[in-house]
């Protein structure tokens, strides 16, 4: 190999994978790993680590990794990120850090995602657990939500020292990571598990069930419970529907609800006794990262399915090894393509979907081109699921129930600085709370910020 090309990973054929919710990516070995890990140029100054939101000693961990020392290279990482087995896997990389990588200026980029999945799946398999040295500080932090913003954010100032508590509204903490991403692109019990327990380890407490808002207030918690700071790390699952004819019937999900029944209350596996509606012919309006999923999922409980986006291809916000998947898979792209109504029969069920043609006019002040409807290029088909995949908002309820603490009007917390900090004292805020829906790594900047602004805030106090 000449080293302009990345070593190639092993994955699950397509037409067996499509008919099982095994993870599609099967990772490099310990050799493979190496050889990927000595294409890095060891550049004296590094690009893809400041394309890294959580910052990560990039060169330093692959360095080890080149060397054989994989447990030294979870140590680098370990610095730096609580959740290197679930960024390896749905982390994009490819618009991040390996988008700054020298080596795929003349060739492919250093595959950065598959080793740092490879170093955390060998710390997982040899019990490798992140080390706290810090000494113990006599303040309580209350973090609410265990997604990929609460667990990091949770995890950086237990390595600090502080009492931390995770609240968590469901039964099973992990947020988005368990409820929103399919098992064949993040295992539960293994990748996710082990992950939340390495945070545990660090004294992190966690309580489930609790409805912050409900069960308990932020006020509360500030003014009764004994806590000297909050996090908000609730994400966003409020689910955006078109507003389209036909959307209260029978059969239309958001993918919010699909993926949840099935990937959090295992609507997939016969043992349990969840079932979901999960349809013959099967339409996902969306382009991004969850409409895929929704498709795939959709896929593999034996259904045909496609995909209806209003614009084209390149347009699509999907990862491109998601489509790319996809499309192994035999999901059928219905490109350039707008429903107007959703076909309900005579009992209340979907039955098909009346959809326009479209076509991309002059790009408007974000650069995207806006998609015009062609005349007269209405057509019909026929369907009995719609899962609508148009993002997410965050939930009004923290923010109604909190004195002080403001939104903006997509409903997401108003943050005040870098750090998270909000209109509240004391109430910081970050990842799809503040942002709406986005990327698992993106929150995982923000809890990591947060963590940073709450400690240089109660150390301030302190004093």
């Amino acid at each position: 190999m000449d080293g302009l090309k990345r070593v190639p990973v092993r994955e699950q054929d397509a037409t067996e994978r499509a008919h099982n919710f095994a993870e599609v990516c099967l990772g490099y070995d310990l050799n493979e790993a190496k050889a990927e890990a000595d294409r890095c140029l060891k550049c004296k100054n590094p690009k893809c680590q400041t394309g890294c939101p959580v910052n990560i000693d990039i060169p330093r961990f692959i360095g080890k990794v080149s060397e054989g020392d994989v447990e030294g290279a979870y140590r680098v990482i370990s610095e730096y990120s609580a959740l290197p087995a679930v960024c390896g896997r749905v982390c994009p990389q490819e618009s991040q850090c390996e988008a700054k990588c020298i080596r795929g200026i003349k060739g492919e980029a250093v595959s950065i995602g598959k080793l740092e999945r490879f170093v955390a799946d060998y710390a997982r398999e040899h019990a490798l657990r992140p080390e706290v040295n810090a000494e113990k500080k006599n303040q309580k932090v209350a973090v609410i939500g265990s997604g990929p913003a609460g667990l990091t954010c949770a995890g950086d100032l237990a390595k600090n020292g502080y009492d931390v508590t995770i609240f968590e509204a469901l039964h099973e903490p992990g947020g988005v990571l368990v409820y929103g991403i399919p098992e064949f692109r993040l295992p539960k019990d293994t990748v996710v598990k082990s992950e939340i327990e390495n945070v545990k380890a660090l004294g992190v407490k966690i309580e489930t069930n609790v409805v912050v808002g409900k069960s308990v207030t932020i006020d509360e918690l500030l003014e009764e419970e004994g806590f000297s700071a909050v996090f908000v790390g609730s994400g966003a699952g409020l689910p955006k529907f078109m507003g389209i004819p036909g959307e209260s019937a029978n059969g239309v999900f958001s993918a919010n609800e699909y993926l949840t029944r099935n990937n959090l209350m295992k609507a997939f596996s016969e043992g349990y006794d969840t079932p979901i509606a999960a349809g013959k012919k099967v339409a996902v309006v969306g382009g991004g990262n969850v409409a895929m999923d929704a498709a795939r999922t959709a896929l593999r409980l034996g259904a045909e399915v496609c995909i209806v986006y209003r614009r084209g291809e390149e347009e699509l916000p999907a990862r491109v090894e998601e489509v790319h998947h996809a499309k192994e898979e035999g999901v059928e792209f219905k490109l350039l393509t707008n429903p107007k109504a959703i076909l309900v029969d005579e009992n209340g069920w979907v039955k098909g979907m009346r959809c326009s043609r479209m076509e991309l006019g002059e790009a408007d002040a974000s650069g995207r081109r806006q998609p015009m409807e062609v005349p007269g290029s209405e057509f019909e088909f026929e369907l009995d699921t719609v899962i609508m995949s148009l993002g997410t908002s965050p939930n009004p309820l923290i923010v109604s129930t909190t004195s002080g603490l403001e939104a903006n009007k997509r409903g997401g917390i108003v943050a005040t600085d870098e750090y998270g900090g909000t209109t509240k004292e004391a109430v910081f805020a970050g990842g799809d709370a503040v942002t709406g829906a986005a990327t698992v790594i993106l929150a995982m900047g923000a809890g990591k910020a947060a963590a940073k602004g709450i400690d240089a805030y109660l150390s301030h106090r302190k004093k």
